[in-house]
Parts: C-alpha cells; structure tokens; sequence
C-alpha cells in the first residue's frame, strides 16, 4: 500500500466510523481509505466503552488496511506510536501511551484506538482524538482523566498529519515499533494493579515482543498480561 488518505468518506454524523469502514472493507473497499465524521452517536472503545464526543470538536476517523501480513503483528503498538507522533507535529504536546493504546498528554487521555480486523483480509483502524473539547463538555463520568490537544489545531491538518504517520509505521519493522513504543510507554517503572489472570500488583516492566504488559511482582516474578485479558489501575499517589 502507499499510503491512507484515499479514497475519503466524509460524514456528517454516523452511528460509527469502524462500523462503516467495516462495511467498506468487506465490499472491497482498498487499502488506505478513510472514513471521518463531524459526529458519532455510538462510538466504540476497548471492550465496549462508549466513545463520545461533541460535534466538530474530536477527530473520529477509521482506516482500512488489507491485506494484512505477518509484519502487522504489532499494528496494535504501532498505532497509538503513529497517533503520537501526528498530535506532536501539530501541537506543543509531548505524548506517551498508556498500555495498550491510549495516548496520554500530562497523564491525561487524549486520544484512544480501536482496531478491528478478519485477518488475511483487512484491519480497520479506528482512532478517536480530543481536539477543542472543553473540560466541563466531557460527560461527568470521564471529566477525568480526559483532555485536549488544543482548540488551535484545525481537524484537517491533524487528519492529514495522522495519515503521514500511518502510512510509515504500519510498514515499520518489528524492532522500529517496540523501540518507538517503548520509548512512550506510560507505565514503565510505574506501581499498578490489574484485574483478571488472577489479577494482582506490580511495578511496569516494559512490554514484551509480543507486545504484552510486562509486570514484576514484589517477589521478582515478571508475569506478561494480554490486553484482551486485563483492566489497568494506576496506583494512587
């Protein structure tokens, strides 16, 4: 593929743009297209948390990559690396990555991923970024820790940015991703708890090459969690 960006559907308000990349996808669409929408009315997480935000104000745009190889192992990691890298061209931001793919700005949610794929065939890569949205337009639930990247930054140039940095980290090679990844990772040398797989506490011990949570235990043990089997719980300060 040389790269996203085209063809572009452009919405005014759609229930969700991986539903409808989805669609695409499954009608043949090509590589590279994207879907965007002034607004969402049932934008989707990770495991199934809403994802909302006011019309005009947040980048909600879906990708379509095909036919996938055994060098897009590691999309989830190089992704919230590409969103990062794209928010930080347009906007006075240093940005890390919650594990697995939330990107944070001064510890706060910015920006989050959701990939969605039938492998050979396609991935759709949805990404959700908090552009001009004020504090008190957050629903009470998510106030914090959610921000902005700033009401200055035009929607279009951060979409076309975010295609840039797409289109080079999704041909990455395997060490170029976890070098970058790790580079931002959020929870490295953090305290933090999880639930499920036994659940437990530990200190951040970098991911693994798989792209797994690597987390050391008070006793020395290194346990690697799978971001489809955890919840994450910084620990309080």
């Amino acid at each position: 593929m040389s790269g996203f960006g085209a063809p572009h559907l452009h919405l005014r308000s759609i229930d969700s743009t991986n539903e409808r990349a989805r669609e695409l996808a499954e009608a043949g669409a090509p590589s590279g297209t994207i879907v965007t929408a002034e607004e969402q009315t049932a934008g989707r997480g990770r495991v199934g948390r809403g994802w909302s935000a006011p019309p005009g104000k947040a980048l909600l745009f879906s990708a379509i990559l095909g036919p996938l190889e055994p060098r897009h192992a590691l999309l989830p990691l190089a992704v919230p690396v590409a969103v990062c890298e794209a928010i930080e061209s347009v906007a006075e931001h240093e940005c890390r990555i919650k594990w697995p793919n939330d990107v944070w700005i001064d510890e706060r949610k910015a920006a989050g991923v959701l990939i969605e794929a039938r492998p050979p065939n396609w991935a759709v890569i949805g990404i959700g970024v908090n552009v001009a949205i004020a504090p008190d337009e957050f629903p009470a639930d998510v106030r914090w820790p959610a921000a902005s990247i700033g009401p200055e930054v035009e929607l279009a140039e951060l979409r076309e940015a975010l295609c840039g940095a797409l289109s080079e980290w999704v041909q990455a090679t395997d060490t170029t991703v976890l070098e970058g990844y790790r580079g931002r990772d959020a929870l490295a040398d953090r305290p933090i708890s999880w639930e499920g797989s036994g659940g437990g506490e530990g200190v951040g011990a970098g991911i693994d090459e798989r792209g797994n949570l690597l987390v050391e235990r008070a006793d020395g043990e290194l346990v690697s969690l799978g971001s489809g089997e955890v919840a994450l719980r910084l620990a309080q300060p």
